[in-house]
């Protein structure tokens, strides 16, 4: 990279690597520069053989909260809208998911805190994830009135189209010991020690397999993927979509707000 990156943090130990999304203040959400300064670093590891496997992980306490919408109403919702540019954030956003789902190294998800909208997208993305028993995890993108619109693919890998259809039509918050009964998440612990203990086996486990034979393995599974550049197209321009429109707008001021948006206020709130 460049540069030192300011919204991860890279802790190189010896094979592996651990990424570390550095935004606790705003537990970890994404920005355009987070999503930027990741896919940097996936790339510059992709293909440095040195590395057998990457985590990815949160500072203080969370994983990843998902897209941080302050940056969505300034950058997107305020002034002239340039549907140009909010296509062009979404499909860097797209480009990191499939980057990080196609990485010829074993790559690891550690979540406690929680892991929301983008955030899920991120685990989900990941070969194999681990989840503390008391951590949170909800697709809320349709309450704000926008679609989950690049993890969606990812989501829909891990757990099947049913179980992804009620997730993201009904957005219901749910643990991390029911994220393993879903099958969400590979593995669920009680607190941070289990993470860490963990991690510590996967990556023992790990040493016996040959990193090429899990790069050519990785590339077998995936052959079957949709086509990536059609989807991550048609998802940015579904998301520009809805970012400009009345809901959208209606949906990210309701959550600054503190209220229900319009479409799910009950009749005594219109009285």
């Amino acid at each position: 990279m460049s540069k030192t990156p300011e919204t991860i943090e890279l802790i190189r130990d010896g094979h592996w690597m651990t990424i570390r999304l550095n935004r606790p203040e705003r537990r970890n959400a994404m920005t355009r520069q987070m999503t930027s300064e990741l896919t940097d670093a996936l790339f510059a590891l992709r293909d440095d053989r040195a590395v057998r496997g990457i985590t990815l992980r949160g500072n203080g306490g969370w994983f990843c909260a998902g897209g941080d919408l302050a940056e969505f109403r300034t950058d997107f919702q305020s002034g002239p809208p340039d549907r140009a540019d909010i296509e062009a954030a979404s499909r860097a956003a797209g480009t990191l998911f499939h980057l990080l789902n196609t990485m010829p190294q074993v790559t690891l998800a550690l979540v406690e805190g929680g892991a929301m909208a983008g955030g899920l997208g991120l685990m989900c993305a990941c070969d194999i994830s681990v989840a503390t028993e008391d951590a949170t995890f909800a697709l809320t993108e349709t309450t704000l009135g926008l679609p989950p619109a690049q993890i969606a693919p990812f989501v829909r890998s891990r757990v099947g189209l049913a179980k992804a259809r009620q997730m993201m039509l009904t957005a219901p918050r749910f643990t991390g010991t029911e994220a393993g009964r879903l099958g969400l998440v590979s593995t669920v612990v009680t607190d941070h020690d289990g993470l860490e203990a963990e991690e510590a086996r996967l990556r023992a486990a790990l040493r016996l397999c040959a990193p090429s034979a899990v790069a050519v393995t990785k590339k077998i599974l995936l052959d079957r993927v949709e086509d990536n550049d059609t989807t991550i197209l048609s998802a940015a321009s579904a998301f520009a979509g809805c970012i400009l429109s009345d809901e959208g707008r209606e949906g990210v001021a309701s959550f600054f707000e503190k209220r229900r948006p319009s479409w799910a206020r009950m009749p005594e709130d219109q009285a």
